[in-house]
Parts: C-alpha cells; sequence; structure tokens
C-alpha cells in the first residue's frame, strides 16, 4: 500500500508549550497538516514565558481550539509564577494532568511525537500514552536532562539527579526514535547506553517567514547608532548578564552603541538592575516579546544580531533555535559561545564569535564590526543566507522527517491509520 492510498496518520504531540506560546513546533504542527496528517496536539495552558496565563486562557477557558488545522487540547496546570518553587509545581502539574489524561483519554494515534525542551518530564505522558496503546513513541530533545537540571540548579549528585537520570533512561528505552538537534547531543545519548542507529540528528529549521525583511520595524529607533538585536527568552541560560559588562566598557571607549532587546523572560529583573548597577541605560532599548513573523522586520532595522549562553559546558553542545532564524533572515551575527554554535557560525562566515561569557573579547567583535564597510557585513549577511539554505532548508527537514514516521510506523504497524 502507497502514501497516496493509505488513511490519514494520527499524530498525537505532546508538548508542554504551544500556540500562543511562540515555539518551532507550531510550525512544525502545522506543516504536518499541510502534508495530510490528522495532527492533535496535548499542551499546558499558555503562560511561558511571562509566568501568567495568556489573556482569555485559563482552567476553565479556551481548553480546546483548532488552530491552523491543528486541534488542541489543554490540559489544567499551574503558571510558572517567578519563583522556583512555582516553576517546580508548573512542571509537576503537566505530568500529573498528563498521566490522568492518558489514563482515560479516548484519543486515537498511529505515532506519539514529544518536542522536549526543558522540563524532560513532560515527556511521560507521551511515553505513557504511546505504552498503553501499543504504538511507537518519538522525542525530539532539545535539552539533554539530568544535564539541564544540573546546570541551572547547581545539584550535582544525590537522589534527585539519580531519579532524574532514571526517569531520563526510562525515556530513551522507552522511544523508538530519539532525534537530537546537534551531534555534540547526539554523542551524550549514546553515551547513556542507547543504540546508535536509534539516535538521529535532526537540526532546527526557520519557519519560512524568517527571511531577509525589505523593510525595517519602526520599534527599531531611527538613528545612525550602530544596533545589535538580541530577540528571544532573557532567562539565566542565555548568559544576557555579559552585556551589561560589555556596554560599560564601549561607553570607556567612547563607542555609541545600542543592544536592542525583544523579549522577556524570568531574567529580566536581574538584567535590569546590572544595567542600572554599571549606568549603561542608554546602551539599551527594551521591546516586549513580539509575534515570530514581526522579528526579521526588526532584525532588518538592525546591524548585527546577537547569540549568547551562560558559561557552562552543556551548552557548548546546544545549537540555539535562534541562531537558524538569524541566519535566514541574512544578518551577520555576533555571539558570545563555543562549542557547536561556534563551529558553525565560523564555517558560514557569518558573523564574529568570542569566548562565552567573556566581556572584553566581546567588545573587540564589535568595534571590529563597527570598523567594517558596509560590504564586508553585506557579504556576512550573504553568507548567512547561503548557510541557512544549505543546511537548514525546512522543505529538505520536514521531507527526512516523513520518511522517519513513515518508517516508524511501518516498523510497528501494519494497520496505520485504522485503529
Amino acid at each position: 500500500m502507497t502514501k497516496a492510498t493509505r488513511k490519514p496518520i494520527k499524530m498525537l504531540v505532546v508538548s508542554q508549550y504551544y500556540y500562543p506560546e511562540q515555539f518551532r513546533i507550531n510550525d512544525m504542527c502545522a506543516e504536518w497538516v499541510k502534508r495530510g496528517y490528522d495532527v492533535t496536539v496535548v499542551t499546558g495552558i499558555p503562560n511561558y514565558p511571562q509566568g501568567k496565563f495568556f489573556q482569555g486562557y485559563g482552567w476553565f477557558k479556551k481548553r480546546r481550539e483548532i488552530h491552523e488545522g491543528v486541534k488542541i487540547i489543554r490540559l489544567p496546570i499551574i503558571s510558572r509564577g517567578t519563583s522556583k518553587v512555582r516553576l517546580g509545581l508548573n512542571y509537576l502539574s503537566f505530568v500529573v494532568s498528563g498521566f490522568f489524561w492518558q489514563l482515560f483519554t479516548r484519543q486515537k494515534a498511529d505515532i506519539v511525537f514529544s518536542f522536549e525542551v526543558s522540563p524532560m518530564t513532560q515527556v511521560l505522558p507521551a511515553v505513557w500514552f504511546a505504552k498503553r496503546r501499543k504504538v511507537p513513541c518519538m522525542v525530539y530533545v532539545q535539552d539533554l536532562w539530568p544535564e539541564n537540571f544540573q546546570e541551572m540548579t547547581g545539584i550535582q549528585d544525590g537522589f534527585i539527579i539519580k531519579l532524574i537520570t532514571r526517569m531520563s533512561n526510562y525515556i530513551y528505552r522507552q522511544c523508538k526514535l530519539i532525534l537530537v538537534t546537534s551531534n555534540s547531543f547526539k554523542k551524550a545519548v549514546e553515551r547513556r547506553g542507547v543504540p546508535a542507529d536509534k539516535v538521529v540528528f535532526w537540526p532546527q529549521y526557520a519557519e519560512d517567514f524568517y527571511k531577509p525583511s525589505e523593510t525595517a520595524s519602526s520599534l527599531v529607533p531611527p538613528d545612525d547608532r550602530f544596533t545589535i538585536a538580541y530577540t528571544g527568552n532573557i532567562g539565566t541560560a542565555q548568559g544576557l548578564d555579559i552585556l551589561p559588562k560589555a556596554a560599560a566598557l564601549l561607553k570607556e571607549n567612547g563607542q555609541q552603541v545600542r543592544f536592542l532587546m525583544v523579549g522577556d523572560g524570568r531574567g529580566m529583573p536581574a538584567l535590569k538592575r546590572a544595567i542600572e548597577e554599571n549606568g549603561v541605560e542608554e546602551y539599551f532599548h527594551f521591546v516586549p516579546q513580539q509575534l515570530q513573523h514581526e522579528i526579521p522586520a526588526i532584525l532588518a532595522g538592525a546591524d548585527a544580531a546577537f547569540i549568547s549562553f551562560a558559561d557552562k559546558p552543556l551548552f557548548s553542545m546546544t545549537i540555539p533555535a535562534k541562531l537558524q532564524s538569524y541566519m535566514a533572515c541574512g544578518v551577520p551575527i555576533l555571539a558570545s559561545v563555543s562549542g557547536e554554535t561556534k563551529a558553525i557560525i565560523e564555517e558560514a562566515a557569518c558573523g564574529l564569535v568570542s569566548e562565552t561569557g567573556n566581556a572584553e573579547a566581546l567588545v573587540k567583535d564589535i568595534e571590529h564590526m563597527l570598523a567594517m564597510r558596509d560590504s564586508e557585513r553585506g557579504e556576512m549577511a550573504i553568507n548567512a543566507l547561503n548557510y541557512a539554505a544549505s543546511n537548514f532548508s525546512k522543505t529538505e527537514l520536514m521531507s527526512k522527517f516523513e520518511n522517519i514516521i513513515w518508517n516508524a510506523i511501518a516498523d510497528s504497524t501494519d494497520n496505520i491509520g485504522v485503529q
């Protein structure tokens, strides 16, 4: 039986974060619908990154909806809030709700897919559902656990680490395939004893709306100051504390630079305090979180885009989603990173990279880019576009993923779409 003659695949996606929260899984699900899949997403009530439920959503409001052909089921959860206790309750509540949901739901599926960003606990309802219904389960690992938990909490061993390690290993064993966003992640998962042919490197792509914009957004101040844009979550993992330090050095050197910060997150209060303590308020311009399709016009008004991580070994293994977005928009990149992200930027020749957390080295790169001719920065922009087209093509990656899905189902059942 060919793909064309089979009934649409019923795909169940489990992701604690989904529309209107802005994650790449939104676009992936919409693309699967366009390709003829019957997609249902089990998710939480949207509250990321602000920590409170989005307007119009709640425990008794908009628990089911359809967006871009995707059927959405929202489980009751506790919002993230601003404290570590609330964050922990947020993580736990999704697992508890997911446990009871998978016990009593009549939902049908041919395959289960979990989009794993922290916390990894969110994959458990997907695994439980797949095991009960005897269908294959796949996970797309964006954050390694327990490594991510260890880095962000400072807890390196003890009972809780053993518990999280056992959970992670259980998830890896139960999933038919494990997709990862970097080759370093692939090696890390394999070191846990997972067979190499079960772990697939599948890099992220940029959505179709990420492309060079002909017009610059009015959110970018209209002056000649050299503007470096950062877009996305403002948290501790991003290592943005380097920017106030860099701004102080630039101020000493008499360099007029603007850091355009677009987004929100739990790290915002600490970042603003550091800016005030360094006396560099005039070097920063904050813009509230924007819809993703607004980002290309914002980047069009900037001279460069910024990427950084906290100075932790784990992040040298990580390729952030914003790298593909920046490259697809054809903007030169300034980065304070190491590992695979550094290697990609250097291979693409699309920007300047300094050591993670080194404010002095970042300032040197900023001053270097300031001194470049427009044609030199333009060449970096073209290199970014070319590299993204060759290595992060949405069409090619989604077609590859489609073959992965069909193979996973074919290996598990001969009765696709008839459950």
